[in-house]
């Protein structure tokens, strides 16, 4: 099995949001997508107004932390669709994630096929309420934070795209299908770990925010990571992609920093040479926080 480290939702970029994604004060956390780009998806994408959040709407909060940049009424590129609350969903509906151009032949290039997990994080920090707007809290710091994950079920290439249910078709990498370096990704039912299947979803969420996803080194810039120390790449066969550069690691009692590339969205651990890192997982999904459920019958679509 491999694990996949896949950076997505609001970054720094204006045309990718601009601003982080938000951490409420009751420790809920949603990635907000990123703007949908593509105009021949337009007409299918969903708009941010559309996409529940809890007790809100990805509007509404996009919005609201942009100062009305991005609006409700502007269309989202929901990907990774991870969490069945957030629209309604079709018969037979499981979540999916799509990647194209050099992020996708990256993944090919590592031979990432069924079995393999997404574990996806984003930009995130806390805010707070002010005349019924979010702003973000003073002195909030930024984060990389995990907030899903999905095993793969199948990997469909541009080439297989037209197999895949017809409830797929509103997917922004369904509309992307002519691209050759493109695929989707569809979540298995159940996880399975050292080959034997859990009572653990296939994909879902992390609703909450917890030490335990947060990648951040404490007092440290975003993009320093406090990792277990087992995923030191010294002595190993292999190291996490784009990070084989012994100086981008520094051990501390307990635990490693890295210093994360900007390089990339992928970031791939083989874990035949980090045999730790399926524990690591297990404990991750196994948290109350985790929302995975996405068993869906005769919802209107």
């Amino acid at each position: 099995m491999k694990i996949i480290l896949s950076r997505k939702g609001f970054d720094s970029s204006p045309e990718n949001g601009g601003v982080p994604s938000p951490i409420l004060p009751s420790g809920a956390m949603y990635s907000l997508p990123i703007p949908e780009r593509a105009s021949h998806y337009a007409t299918y994408a969903r708009c941010y107004g559309d996409i529940r959040m809890g007790e809100y709407t990805a509007g509404k909060f996009a919005a609201d932390l942009t100062r009305n940049r991005i609006q409700a009424a502007d269309r989202a590129h929901l990907d990774p669709d991870l969490n069945a609350a957030s629209i309604a969903r079709p018969e037979g509906w499981r979540p999916l994630f799509g990647q194209e151009h050099a992020a996708e032949s990256h993944l090919r290039n590592q031979g990432i096929e069924a079995g393999d997990v997404f574990l996806f994080y984003g930009w995130f920090r806390e805010v707070e309420v002010q005349r019924e707007a979010f702003r973000y809290r003073r002195g909030a710091r930024d984060l990389h934070v995990l907030f899903g994950w999905l095993q793969v079920e199948s990997r469909y290439p541009s080439s297989d795209i037209l197999r895949l249910p017809s409830w797929t078709q509103t997917h922004p990498h369904y509309q992307s299908k002519a691209h050759k370096h493109n695929s989707i990704y569809l979540a298995a039912d159940r996880l399975k770990l050292r080959g034997v299947a859990t009572d653990l979803p296939g994909a879902g969420v992390f609703s909450h925010y917890r030490d335990a996803l947060c990648l951040t080194a404490k007092g440290a810039s975003r993009s320093i990571w406090q990792l277990p120390e087992w995923l030191h790449p010294e002595g190993k066969a292999s190291s996490l992609s784009y990070h084989g550069n012994p100086l981008l690691w520094t051990k501390q009692e307990g635990s490693v920093r890295l210093k994360s590339v900007a390089k990339g969205q992928e970031f791939v651990l083989d874990c035949d040479h980090f045999p730790e890192a399926t524990e690591w997982l297990e404990q991750l999904i196994h948290s109350p926080y985790a929302a995975g459920q996405f068993r869906v019958q005769n919802v209107p679509v």
